[in-house]
């Protein structure tokens, strides 16, 4: 590697240190005041709930969304959360999966950091949610 693009890297750290007091600040205020089962639904508890009521954000990458997903849902991979975030409507109940509820956990202390709390992670992923709707057949 290259002395300058060892410079260039070194630095970066110390480059986002210099802008993170504001965002730790408030991922500190989101862990002081979130509870345990805060922003996490079951599959069991959706099945009680309207579904075309609910927002589903698929946060899986494009192919794994092709390849499967809940009927309705938008895909916005975990990534783009908060850059695409006016494409998730307020006002009527968000849920985020992925796979298994990793990804999607990511996405939702994204929102909940830049102040959305009307969103929920579907816990188990859409792994889960196939699970649950096959074992109800």
């Amino acid at each position: 590697m290259r002395g300058g693009a060892l410079a260039l890297l070194l630095a970066l750290p110390a480059a986002a240190g210099a802008a993170q007091p504001a965002a730790l600040e408030a991922l500190q205020e989101y862990l002081e005041f979130a509870t345990y089962s805060d922003g996490a639904i079951s599959p069991g508890q959706l099945a009680s709930v309207d579904a075309a009521a609910v927002h589903f954000v698929d946060t899986r990458n494009a192919a794994q969304y092709a390849a499967g997903h809940i009927p309705g849902a938008v895909n916005i991979d975990w990534r783009e959360i908060l850059t695409r975030r006016d494409e998730i409507p307020a006002g009527r109940p968000v849920v985020l999966y992925c796979d298994t509820g990793l990804l999607s956990s990511r996405a939702l202390m994204a929102l909940r950091v830049a102040g959305r709390d009307d969103v929920k992670v579907l816990l188990g992923g859409y792994a889960a949610w196939l699970e649950h709707r096959d074992g109800a057949r």
